[in-house]
């Protein structure tokens, strides 16, 4: 593991894992990354990201599909950036119940429970207005069946606790959540209260 204790800038190799600390915060996460071809830094990773004003829950996590990285921000900026892994190997918005696809959108926490399979689970509020509204779009287009569902029961929960791998070596496994490692869900469920704002972007 290497240390980054300021915004010093570091040369990435594919497939190592990196903690980055944030300076302004004086915390650290573990942050894996894919493939970076030239030098970059905490805080050239930190300013490509959405900082708008954080919703009332005082939390907000930016989740990229197509980098397979989840940030969380809390009031006092950028927290930390997780590695995650989500359903079909296939990137595209969630159509329809039982596509394995993870939707896209501005979502929150609604709900915190322990998950028979998957331990602790945060809800998000799928589907949502702007769910429905892209869901019967796609049905009067002939893109889904007309008998198709929406679906439901999205959120983020970790792997099994002997299965972190599948994160490092980006195995979409799950039926459409947002999968962390088992380790890093411990401390998010007990971070994130209920009304975390979650935005899911390709």
């Amino acid at each position: 593991m290497m240390n980054v204790s300021s915004f010093i800038s570091v040369s990435l190799i594919i497939g190592i894992s990196l903690t980055i600390q944030n300076p302004g915060s004086g915390r650290t996460i573990a942050k894996t990354i894919s493939s970076v071809s030239e030098d970059t830094s905490a805080r050239q990773i930190a300013q490509n990201l959405n900082t708008d004003p954080l919703p009332a829950a005082g939390y907000r996590l930016i989740i990229k599909k197509s980098a397979y990285e989840m940030t969380l921000f809390d009031r006092e900026g950028w927290y930390g950036t997780y590695p995650v892994v989500f359903g079909n190997k296939n990137q595209d918005d969630k159509k329809m119940e039982g596509d394995r696809l993870t939707p896209e959108g501005k979502f929150k926490i609604v709900g915190k429970k322990i998950h028979k399979q998957w331990g602790k689970f945060l809800m998000i509020d799928y589907p949502t207005k702007e769910s429905y509204t892209k869901f019967n779009q796609r049905k009067a287009a002939g893109v889904i069946p007309k008998k198709a569902t929406i679906g439901g029961g999205i959120g983020i929960h970790g792997t099994r606790p002997n299965e972190e791998w599948v994160i490092d070596k980006y195995i979409n496994w799950t039926s459409g959540c947002i999968s962390v490692r088992f380790s890093d869900m411990d401390e998010l469920y007990d971070m994130l209260p209920i009304g975390t704002e979650v935005i899911i972007e390709k």
